[in-house]
């Protein structure tokens, strides 16, 4: 069945890679705009101690908006947390007032006296206030389907907000509400079973998905917190609200999380002590648009997905290269096998991570293309992750505390099967320089230290993800692996990248099940079942990933290495140079990173228009 989809999506792209490439040309600029001189520091800023007049230099360049952005990022988080209550209406209506307050005071600046790097940070946060508008839109139409599974949410959310008013609470009133609270709650959860009872554990319920019903759970939750700091406020400091409220309350909470549980069990189908289903919630076409916006990505969902098969074609050609070289002809698979096999007892795997990042510091500092500040190399260390979130991310996770998924005593047989094989010492090969350096924990280090309030307006994926993604590509391109099983494991990750596009864009647009995501995972991208279900399970919905977070490897890499070809293949600037404008510059779209470098003149009603995309060629 996979393979059938391989085929009809080969088929988009000879429909659609022709107008891909044509859009390029059509798009490039007639000529590269300047170098900007303004980004570049004198060295010293990355020793340790810091040359203080490196930094003093850096700080004459920074953009002249930044407090405005530091300004509407706190203001928004402040709102926030004083409107507490997720789908409120009084949460939607202050966070849209304020942001169109904000679109206001944009439109009223003067574009044209802001240096370039505010020029940058206007437009990123334009777009930022315009996805949080429609991301308000989004949360108010799941209030609205959520709505049947929560009748009740309006009057515990009231008690919470009269409070945060400052308005005086009736002791008498609040305990009535309370007991009608846990009246109606105890209805609905004794409906919902009787319901179970004559369907054989499974509810359906028109216009009522898993979903759906899944997020209900989730908020039910969240008002079941909000309700326990509202009662804590007043309970045994008011004793007029104790002698009236305690026992109505006593009542309310157990309901709640009763109801919990009886819409997980029959309404999502998480069984107590059976295996949790992949709930997803995909955001479609609509959905897409905003987050394809936001990120500055000018293709459309079709046209990313032509780009991850077209990809993926070019690496299951070298993954065939590499098989034939260890002796299994073209049968990939077999390779990947191979390297899965040779995973260490349990117990060990820590001490290859060490192994593999030593070597790969010492092979970036030879190629000499990034400037590392000493001070990185040191104080990154090692933790175990959890069996709880393995489940969620089955391999390890970088930092400033990287975090190694390897089986524990406490999963099943076929569980530590699967953890080891996954996790073996050539599939973590390439993913140790993605998760610390130059991946994602130096991006952490220089990004808290260097234009951090671009981060905290918008982490955006394509930064994030694609620059470390976009380092493996570096990396093997000029013979990292120390063997073909080191590159096997390489290969395992970029194939992986390619097919996140495919799967997760087809999920999103409602093309795919999520069953039939893990099916491709595990046929056409050589995942141990366990792993695809997690990988999944975290693309799948959106409260845990943003829609577009899997494309960000491959797209976002793909961004960087076009830049890199414009830039310094072009001799433009030098590798060191562009790298290290890019660390320093801050968390942006990639777009605005190369308007950034290259000066590029702005408007302030600028759009995304870089067609970036190139097929991947040679060895």
């Amino acid at each position: 069945t996979m393979r059938k989809f391989i085929v009809h999506l080969r088929s988009i792209i000879v429909t659609l890679y022709p107008m891909l490439v044509l859009t390029v040309f059509l798009t490039m600029p007639g000529g590269l705009y300047a170098q900007n001189a303004e980004i570049n520091i004198p060295k010293g800023w990355e020793q340790d101690p810091p040359v203080l007049s490196s930094l003093i230099d850096f700080t004459k360049s920074e953009s002249n908006l930044r407090v405005a952005v530091k300004r509407y990022v706190e203001d928004k988080a402040s709102i926030k947390r004083r409107y507490e209550v997720l789908f409120s209406p009084a949460r939607h209506k202050r966070l849209r007032d304020f942001h169109r307050a904000w679109q206001k005071r944009l439109k009223e600046l003067d574009f044209d006296a802001l240096n370039h790097e505010g020029k940058i940070d206007y437009i990123a946060l334009r777009n930022r206030i315009e996805y949080d508008l429609e991301m308000l839109k989004l949360a108010e139409r799941r209030a609205v389907q959520m709505a049947p599974l929560i009748p009740f949410g309006d009057q515990i959310r009231l008690l919470q907000e009269n409070r945060h008013d400052r308005k005086r609470v009736d002791p008498k009133t609040a305990a009535a509400t309370l007991d009608g609270v846990a009246k109606q709650v105890i209805s609905l959860t004794n409906t919902l079973i009787a319901e179970a009872k004559e369907t054989d554990g499974v509810v359906v319920r028109s216009g009522v998905s898993s979903n759906t019903a899944w997020t209900a759970a989730r908020q039910i939750q969240h008002l079941q917190s909000v309700l326990k700091d509202y009662n804590t406020f007043y309970d045994g400091y008011d004793p007029i609200y104790s002698w009236w409220a305690r026992e109505p309350y006593s009542r309310v909470d157990p309901a709640l999380k009763n109801y919990v549980a009886a819409i997980d069990e029959h309404l999502v189908g998480i069984k107590p002590e059976g295996k949790a289903p992949i709930v997803g919630d995909p955001v479609l076409a609509d959905g897409l648009r905003a987050d394809l916006g936001v990120h500055m990505i000018p293709y459309t969902p079709e046209e990313l997905i032509a780009i991850g098969v077209k990809e993926r074609d070019w690496i299951i050609n070298q993954y065939k290269m590499v098989s034939r070289d260890m002796g299994y002809g073209n049968n990939w698979k077999a390779a990947l096998e191979h390297a899965k096999n040779q995973a260490l007892p349990p117990g060990e795997g820590p001490w290859p991570i060490f192994e593999i990042q030593e070597y790969t510091e010492d092979f970036v500092e030879k190629l000499d293309m990034i400037t590392i500040p000493p001070l990185t190399l040191e104080i990154w260390r090692l933790a175990m992750q959890t069996p709880e979130k393995q489940i969620i991310n089955p391999f390890f996770t970088g930092g400033e505390v990287t975090r190694v998924s390897y089986p524990t005593d406490g999963m099943t047989h076929q569980e530590k099967l699967m953890s080891l094989r996954g996790n073996s010492p050539h599939l973590n090969f390439g993913s140790v320089m993605h998760e610390l350096v130059p991946g994602h924990y130096m991006q952490g280090f220089m990004t808290s230290r260097f234009n951090p309030h671009r981060g905290e307006l918008m982490r955006t994926p394509f930064w994030g993800e694609g620059w470390a993604q976009y380092w493996e590509f570096h990396l093997l391109s000029r013979g990292l692996p120390r063997s073909n099983s080191d590159k096997v494991g390489m290969l395992f990750w970029r194939l992986h990248r390619a097919n996140r596009i495919i799967f997760s864009l087809n999920y999103q647009l409602g093309n795919w099940t999520t069953e039939q995501a893990v099916d491709f995972l595990v046929e056409e991208g050589g995942f141990e079942l366990a792993n695809a279900e997690a990988e999944v399970r975290r693309s799948a919905m959106a409260s845990r990933y943003p829609p577009l977070y899997q494309v960000g490897y491959m797209i976002g890499a793909l961004q960087f290495r076009a830049l890199y070809e414009e830039l310094v293949e072009s001799g433009k600037m030098n590798a060191t140079e562009f790298h290290d404008a890019i660390i320093l510059g801050g968390r942006l779209p990639v777009e605005l990173v190369r308007a950034r470098l290259t000066n590029q003149p702005l408007t302030r009603d600028f759009r995304s228009n870089w067609h970036f995309y190139s097929p991947t060629t040679g060895n």
